[in-house]
């Protein structure tokens, strides 16, 4: 059997035993037969191990370069490094969508495995669902995009990935990004399980909020090195530009964040139960919107590397998936109804109510912008594009409404916060961001308006992390005299959610840190140059020496050397470049001279050329590297939230549980 015989071979098995797993669990439920259900679990383990196998397959068929295959010839080349090749597994469509279904496999195994003698009447309904969305895509892989079909005629060589995806961030960027789309699944198909078992309390979120958190985790790293990609690959001088396939990325994180929050509130005080079903609904309805986007051909983008024909085949299970999750909101109405009410209209609840309007405002905008070109296409037959611009007004000041949010909800207390615990825990952030926007006003000299506004609340922001660290620091050493590494160390340990998820705020701080001063304070020239010319942006003056080429493996490199000068004094040498790749010489790439300080980016980009003069872009970007430091915080911190608890911690304190002094 040839080895991709053996990969169409494991789809095969895959969707029989999925197709099983589907109608075993849900009759298994019925019957009330363990035996049923226990061969619909095990059907879930045979569909994750067939998937494996397949992408396996596909893998060694790339990085052995059967170009025998259709999808090895556009993804794998005899000069290409092994990497790429290997890169090439979701490097086109066919592959992205095995990546897609081999992820949902294996994270539907293991949710399984971990919950078999948990939630006996969800979990065989969230089977059944996990499997259903598994049965498309199978069906999609076998019968409309196969990446195992082979050609009459076996070629010499292929074609290698995509030029603008032979860049180091691709080998990251891409799979973090299916596996954000395909990991809301699993705590999606538990919301299912919820409304069709009537068992919509807080029991199915206890067990879905470790996938909630490592979807949210993958989405969010999938975005940064998307962002990160973008800004060292594509050479527009920025880091997002709202184009259609960054947007539709962007939505399920946002609904996913407003989800992961108003989470609280149900365990807490036993409120927003259709919220937050109908927030969980919309977000897996998003990933799969997205998936569609990237991968359907929907929408135009600078992403999109490839026409699909996959469209109707996505809008229908789109559709399908949306009128199920309604029908079962709409029925399922009276027992997902909140058992408790708002109090008060100052408090934390009420915080985080507004902070999941604001989120679900930026989705809804961002959404909007998204689809408004298929609606004027529809409409008055021409595609009529929104830009950068409009969502920058319009979500810029949701944002900002967030940001200064993020600092006073951890001030506002349950139930009802009283005048005299507002001007308690008020006044010192205030302090704090009032002192700063003085600094920036007399001292950094900085009149934009927006910028003054972003600047103070993420002073403000800090100033209350700060303040609830000193508070429970201030506790422990009261308690039990313990030194302040140790009273931080065992703090966090103590409650890992509630102070990661401080980390994570203040690695928010820091990407909105990057993002005023790429968004506010860039500066850019776009200049032609003849060799021993110079131009001068911000603090430097880049002095052009003159073009090189060179030839690569499989490439051939132009180079241009410009000596940068900085407040008059040599400071560096950069090096611009555009490269062509055999057999893709429509499409020459950009590697973008970048040099980084803790102040400000100098980023140097190559455009035309010729034997007389070049013609460069240039900008400064200040604090861009702040966006990066935030990316790695945010990590940091999720992965505190995410990591379990040890047993008996905070046994040391000694002391009964008082207010301390002060």
């Amino acid at each position: 059997m040839h080895a991709s015989e053996m990969g169409f071979f494991s789809l095969g098995v895959a969707i029989v035993a999925a197709a099983y797993a589907v109608f075993a669990a849900t009759l298994g439920h019925r019957w009330n037969s363990p035996r049923v259900l226990a061969s619909a679990r095990n059907a879930v383990y045979v569909v994750s191990g067939s998937m494996f196998m397949a992408a396996a397959v596909l893998a060694y068929l790339l990085v052995g370069h059967d170009f025998g295959v259709a999808y090895v010839v556009g993804n794998s080349s005899i000069a290409q490094p092994w990497y790429f090749d290997l890169a090439g597994l979701y490097g086109g469509q066919a592959g992205s969508l095995l990546v897609w279904a081999t992820g949902l496999a294996l994270f539907s195994g293991l949710a399984v495995y971990v919950n078999r003698n948990r939630l006996p009447q969800v979990m065989p309904w969230a089977i059944a669902t996990m499997m259903t969305v598994q049965v498309f895509f199978l069906i999609v892989l076998i019968f409309l995009s196969s990446p195992f079909e082979r050609l009459s005629v076996p070629l010499l060589d292929g074609q290698g990935v995509n030029a603008l995806l032979r860049d180091p961030g691709f080998l990251i960027h891409p799979p973090f990004l299916l596996f954000g789309y395909m990991s809301w699944t699993i705590p999606f198909a538990m919301a299912i399980g919820a409304m069709i078992s009537r068992r919509t309390d807080s029991q199915w979120l206890n067990a879905a909020r470790p996938w909630l958190l490592v979807a949210w985790l993958i989405q969010s790293i999938g975005l940064m090195l998307g962002a990160w990609w973008a800004y060292h690959v594509l050479g527009w001088g920025g880091f997002w530009n709202w184009d259609p396939v960054e947007n539709v990325a962007f939505l399920p994180w946002l609904t996913g964040t407003a989800f992961l929050h108003s989470t609280m509130v149900q365990e807490r005080r036993g409120l927003l139960r259709r919220w937050n079903l109908l927030l969980m609904l919309s977000t897996f309805l998003l990933a799969i919107f997205g998936t569609l986007v990237v991968r359907g051909g929907l929408l135009d983008s600078v992403h999109n590397f490839a026409t699909s024909s996959l469209g109707p085949s996505f809008l229908a299970f789109l559709g399908f998936s949306l009128a199920v999750s309604l029908f079962l909101f709409f029925t399922r109405a009276k027992d997902i109804d909140s058992t408790q009410r708002f109090d008060f209209a100052v408090s934390k609840e009420s915080g985080f109510l507004v902070n999941n309007l604001l989120f679900v405002g930026i989705a809804f905008a961002t959404f909007w912008g998204t689809v408004f070109p298929l609606l004027t296409e529809v409409y008055n037959g021409s595609k009529i594009t929104v830009g950068a611009p409009f969502y920058e007004k319009v979500n810029g000041p949701l944002f900002l409404a967030i940001l200064v949010l993020m600092g006073v909800g951890p001030l506002l207390a349950w139930r009802r916060t009283t005048w005299s615990v507002i001007k308690r825990n008020f006044r010192p952030p205030l302090i704090v961001a009032a002192l700063w926007l003085i600094f920036l006003i007399t001292v950094l000299r900085i009149t934009n308006a927006w910028s003054l506004a972003g600047l103070t609340a993420i002073a403000f922001v800090f100033g209350t992390v700060a303040l609830e660290y000193y508070r429970g620091i201030r506790a422990r050493q009261w308690r039990s005299g313990e030194t302040i590494p140790v009273a931080i160390s065992n703090l966090v340990a103590h409650n890992r959610r509630r102070y990661g998820g401080y980390i994570v705020h203040i690695g928010i701080l820091l990407v909105a840190l990057g993002v005023i001063g790429v968004s506010i304070h860039q500066k850019d020239l776009d200049v032609t140059l003849r060799p021993g010319e110079a131009a001068t942006i911000g603090d430097y003056t880049l002095v052009f020496q003159g073009m090189g080429e060179r030839r690569g493996v499989d490439n051939h490199v132009t180079e241009a050397t410009l000596t940068v000068f900085k407040n008059g004094e040599f400071w560096d040498e950069v090096h611009p470049r555009r490269v062509v790749y055999d057999g893709q010489e429509d499409q020459p790439t950009s590697q973008v001279a970048i040099r980084t300080t803790a102040k400000e980016d100098l980023y140097v980009l190559l455009g035309a050329w010729d034997d007389q003069v070049a013609t460069f872009l240039m900008f400064v970007n200040p604090l861009v590297m702040w966006l990066w430091v935030g990316g790695v915080v945010f990590l940091v911190g999720t992965m505190v939230a995410l990591w379990p608890a040890p047993r008996n911690v905070g046994s040391r304190l000694v002391k009964p549980a008082e207010k301390p002094p002060g």
